[in-house]
């Protein structure tokens, strides 16, 4: 149940699950909800997360219903035994249930029976597999919880041989929330007072159980069907072929005790969990050696002898993944850093120059608590330090114009990242136009990317005309003008958003999604997309010779493709959240 992987839906980074959980893996969809691997970041562990949407296939039902099935399915799923899986937690919003259980590690029956040969078990195993989940199920009845869906994808085998069913109370939830129409169970496992929405008891656990030991010993369903109705047909007619024409070594105890608990009239079967178990070992072999035996075949999978040989260490994750605060400190600290330099660097030429110090100050706590907050203080000062300091209407018109182009980058982008404030500030501190892109890249999606990047160019023209020229409105009114009559610098503009919208987009899509060899990959071509334009931009003011750029903007570019590949490596593969391991739990 925990291992099945696909495709992923994007999400933002800084969520996390329950405000505790970072997923690991992306997932497929699938059918009734969907199963994360996550890591606790309190705890310091793996965990496994069931995702349940409370409005299903059917539209949902009545707030009661719900209520009704969310407490039974609560109380059910905190049992705690050796053979069940255990859940940590429960936890209930506006449109999904939570189950925070065990990472399991290991196959549900379903796989494993994929890959044993012929896909049985022999009758030792077998005995073994009733004992454990006749174990659990004594224990869950005795304290009146029913499963009502017991089949081979909800009955784990862990590496160490141990077996634990799982899914207790999700029955009743997947039928409260509109999924497998009214009877929650699964159609082929289903008894038939479950199939007709009559009362059902311990024995329609214990009908289950030997539909799922059937499978087991011949690799076939007998009640198998497309429809629940079709499937209560083939129980009131019984199998078609004998159990012990299927397999002579069955005949006699072991067939007799599989019968009785398939009759289709639950009053004539056997009336426990525990009774059927002692009865069925009996006449189908020792529980030991199967133990034994299932123990062995799981050390021998090819898939598991990968695993053990790099066997799951914690310090081995991402750092990201160990200290899901550390991000968030980083951006504080770089936005905090950045609005201080860029407050302090405006306010010097201005008529508050003696409160600079003070100022750049607060900017630093702005920018700390809010790093979009510090951007904004940072474009405020370039702006009170332009406005009325010159002769012309460019003293108001620039400033005007330098606001409201910020506002429009800020308002949608700046202010849902974090770290689009360092983006946007960097090319100013650096003294170079690109500096932002790559940052842009690894924050955020490729149309963000592309115009954080631009506002970061943007900002570093008029920023460093400021401080080339002196705080002039005139002055630097002119040197903007002479710098964009300049073809390089459109070219150089060009590449900065080409490269980010680049090195974005391979990091979120395409084969690799989300892993860290996408992003340092997107962020290598981005950093040969800018350097390309470079030169190409060098080119042009130099009358279509080619020469080479600066070496100091080429070292910068480098130096912070690098920086930023370490981040992605720390960071490690990007979120799920909702990007989530899914199952189909009616397949």
């Amino acid at each position: 149940m925990q291992h099945q992987a696909g495709t992923a839906q994007p999400q933002t980074r800084q969520s996390l699950l329950l405000g505790r959980y970072r997923i690991m893996k992306p997932g497929e969809a699938g059918g009734f909800g969907t199963v994360l691997t996550c890591w606790d970041t309190r705890l310091q562990r793996r965990v496994a997360i069931k995702r349940i949407p409370l409005m299903g296939q059917g539209g949902g039902a009545a707030a009661s219903t719900i209520s009704e099935a969310l407490a039974e399915a609560r109380t059910a799923s905190m049992l705690a035994h050796p053979n069940i899986v255990t859940m940590y937690d429960f936890e209930v919003d506006r449109a999904n249930a939570y189950l925070v259980m065990e990472y399991v590690d290991g196959l549900t029956l379903a796989d494993f029976l994929a890959r044993v040969e012929g896909g049985t078990l022999t009758n030792d195993e077998c005995a073994y597999l009733v004992q454990s989940v006749a174990s659990a199920l004594s224990f869950a009845h005795e304290n009146r919880v029913l499963h009502l869906d017991i089949k081979p994808t909800n009955i784990m085998i862990e590496h160490s041989g141990a077996i634990k069913l799982c899914d207790f109370g999700m029955a009743m939830l997947a039928s409260a929330a509109g999924y497998g129409g009214a009877r929650g169970g699964t159609v082929g496992y289903m008894p038939p007072e479950q199939i007709e929405g009559d009362l059902v008891d311990e024995r329609a656990d214990i009908f289950s159980l030997a539909v799922v030991v059937w499978q087991a010993l011949t690799g076939q369903n007998p009640f198998a069907a497309k429809t629940a109705e079709e499937s209560l047909r083939k129980i009131e007619r019984g199998p078609k072929v004998a159990l012990s024409k299927l397999d002579p070594t069955l005949a006699g105890m072991a067939e007799e005790v599989i019968m009785q608990a398939l009759d289709p009239n639950p009053t004539q079967r056997i009336p426990s969990a525990e009774a059927f178990a002692n009865e069925l070992v009996f006449g189908l072999g020792d529980p030991d050696l199967g133990a034994e035996s299932i123990k062995e075949l799981m050390s021998q999978d090819e898939k598991d002898v990968a695993l053990r040989a790099d066997e799951f260490k914690p310090e081995a994750l991402p750092v990201a993944y160990r200290y899901p605060w550390l991000g968030g400190a980083a951006a504080r600290a770089g936005a905090a850093a950045l609005s201080a330099w860029a407050v302090y660097t405006a306010l010097l030429a201005s008529s508050l120059a003696r409160s600079a110090g003070v100022a750049a100050l607060a900017a630093a706590g702005v920018g700390a608590a809010w790093p979009p907050a510090g951007s904004a203080l940072a474009l405020a000062a370039f702006a009170f330090s332009l406005f009325g300091s010159g002769s012309t209407a460019a003293s108001i018109l620039l400033p005007l114009a330098c606001v409201v182009l910020f506002l429009a980058w800020w308002i949608p982008i700046g202010t849902s990242e974090r770290l689009s404030t360092c983006a946007v500030l960097l090319p100013c501190a650096l003294g170079r136009p690109f500096g932002g892109a790559a940052l842009a890249a690894f924050c955020l999606t490729p149309a963000r990317a592309a115009a954080t990047a631009g506002a970061g160019f943007a900002w570093q023209l008029a920023f460093g005309a400021a401080r080339q020229v002196g705080f002039g409105a005139d002055a630097v009114a002119a040197a903007l003008v002479a710098r964009l009559a300049r073809p390089g610098t459109w070219l150089l503009l060009a590449g900065s958003c080409l490269g980010a919208v680049v090195a974005s987009l391979m990091y979120r899509s395409g084969r690799l999604k989300s892993s860290v060899a996408s992003g340092v990959a997107g962020q290598v071509v981005g950093t040969a997309i800018l350097i390309a334009s470079q030169f190409m931009a060098v080119r042009v003011e130099n009358g279509g010779i080619w020469t080479s750029p600066k070496f100091a903007d080429v070292a910068v570019a480098i130096l912070l493709c690098v920086f930023v590949c370490i981040a992605t490596n720390l960071r490690g593969p990007l979120d799920a959240g909702e990007e989530v391991e899914e199952i189909d739990e009616f397949a």
